[in-house]
């Protein structure tokens, strides 16, 4: 039987799911009708469709390995454990893009390259999204990789009773995992955070650009340089929880299970938070919510 905390964490986790469920649900189901109903949408609402997806699948594929997990079920834990992998890659690579189609269309940097990009940044959201899914399949291979193969070294420890050569095939597949987080997570978060950056300085330029003249003449530039940085600030406080939780959990495994839960409480409640900044930063969901209630 778990402790109270425990189980006040366990309840948490499962509600915030749920609702965030709903929540991405409701992102599909509106920007789906959208779709499906000008058999095209904007670049901007593509991406924004393609993370509520994935955020879909990721919270159900994180309760569904929760309830393997609690039930012992080894071999189809591992299953959804690259399901998980998949998914989660796929959902850095979406917040990537996300961050540099606004980075390239808001920002007031007179680049030729950043020139060029506004032009074509529309044109190449399909073909991101592609390779999301490429990249996501890949992580799935590697994941499912390192799963065997950890396997197949503690089998083999089982056969020759050897502590020493266990302890070696768990520190294989931590690192291995890690490894790979780096590689697949690390590489959009860098993406993620060049933008923010460039995002900010050039809301900084703009203003003091625009300082002397007449505020109407700035006043829409600046909201949507705010409005932006606002959503992408969620977005990185996500990032730093979920970096933060992954290398402690990898690093220090055994001595933080008594934190699993409150580990998943905050980086669930993290991509809830995000998702409703994101319902309401997009004009189409925030009218879809408003007509509803």
């Amino acid at each position: 039987m778990p402790s109270t905390p425990t189980l006040i964490f366990i309840i948490i986790f499962y509600l915030v799911s749920l609702a965030s469920m709903l929540q991405n649900g409701f992102m599909m189901i509106v920007l789906g009708r959208e779709w499906m109903r000008n058999r095209t949408l904007p670049a901007a609402d593509m991406i924004v469709a393609s993370l509520a997806s994935s955020r879909f699948c990721l919270h159900g594929i994180a309760i569904l390995a929760n309830l393997l997990a609690s039930f012992d079920f080894c071999y189809q834990a591992n299953l959804i454990g690259t399901l998980w992998d998949f998914t989660n890659t796929l959902i850095f690579w979406l917040t990537a893009w996300l961050a540099i189609f606004y980075c390239v269309k808001i920002s007031s940097f007179s680049h030729p390259v950043l020139f060029w990009l506004k032009w074509r940044i529309s044109q190449l959201v399909p073909r991101l999204l592609v390779v999301s899914l490429i990249i996501g399949g890949l992580s799935a291979v590697i994941s499912a990789t390192g799963n065997i193969m950890a396997n197949q070294m503690t089998i083999s420890q089982g056969f020759h009773g050897n502590c020493t050569f266990g302890h070696m095939s768990l520190d294989f597949y931590r690192y291995y995992y890690l490894s790979h987080s780096v590689l697949m997570w690390f590489t959009p978060f860098f993406l993620f955070l060049v933008s923010v950056i460039v995002l900010m300085f050039s809301l900084y330029q703009h203003v003091e650009k625009m300082r002397g003249d007449r505020p109407g003449s700035w006043d829409l530039h600046t909201q949507a340089h705010t409005m932006a940085l606002k959503s992408l600030t969620f977005f990185f406080i996500f990032y730093i929880f979920f970096f933060l939780a992954l290398v402690i959990s990898s690093t220090k495994r055994k001595s933080l299970q008594s934190y699993y839960w409150a580990r998943e409480v905050l980086i669930y409640t993290g991509i809830f938070l995000n998702s409703i900044i994101l319902v309401f930063s997009n004009p189409k969901l925030r009218k879809a919510l408003k007509m509803r209630f």
